[in-house]
């Protein structure tokens, strides 16, 4: 699988319990559909592995997994901080309009008059509407940070997925 046909899905954060169990924290969703997409590619040590999911659920107010062939804490341990990532392939189509976050990461942000203002650093969920982080770069403007309100038509003004750039209706003094 080629590095830019992976999706990020989220990452195992620490050890759960001593019977092999992980912490996972999700980006998908609602949160336990991380554990629809199998098998996981796992980034571990410099180097992607396919992991397959023996079962997964709800606990507290987070998620725990237990991976095939991890039946102890140690084992468990040597996952701690891996990315969780699929094939974009695995994932759904989306509707005209609808896009995710892994393509927007990464991508050029500028005015409607062609003022650079960096690239989408990540994204963050806010409840009301989701925000781009705009990290400033030698390209841009300047090399501040921006938080940019994902509002299509009103902020969003055009997505260029092909040109990797999106386009705003954004005073670059904010």
């Amino acid at each position: 699988m080629a590095q830019d046909s992976r999706v990020s899905l989220g990452r195992i954060t620490t050890v759960y319990g001593i019977k092999g169990w992980v912490k996972v924290y999700s980006n998908t969703e609602p949160m336990d559909n991380i554990f629809a997409y199998q098998p996981w590619q796992i980034h571990l040590n410099g180097q992607w592995q396919e992991v397959k999911l023996k079962q997964g659920k709800h606990h507290g107010k987070g998620l725990i997994a237990q991976l095939e062939g991890c039946n102890d804490r140690d084992q468990a341990k040597l996952y701690a901080g891996a990315e969780i990532a699929v094939d974009q392939s695995q994932l759904p189509d989306l509707e005209d309009g609808e896009y995710y976050w892994s393509q927007l990461t990464g991508m050029n942000v500028e005015t409607d008059s062609g003022v650079k203002l960096g690239k989408v650093d990540h994204l963050i969920a806010t409840g009301s509407n989701d925000v781009l982080v705009v990290q400033g770069n030698q390209d841009s403007i300047d090399t501040e940070e921006r938080l940019i309100p994902w509002l299509p038509d009103q902020v969003i003004t055009k997505i260029d997925l092909l040109g990797g750039v999106i386009r705003v209706d954004w005073d670059p003094d904010f």
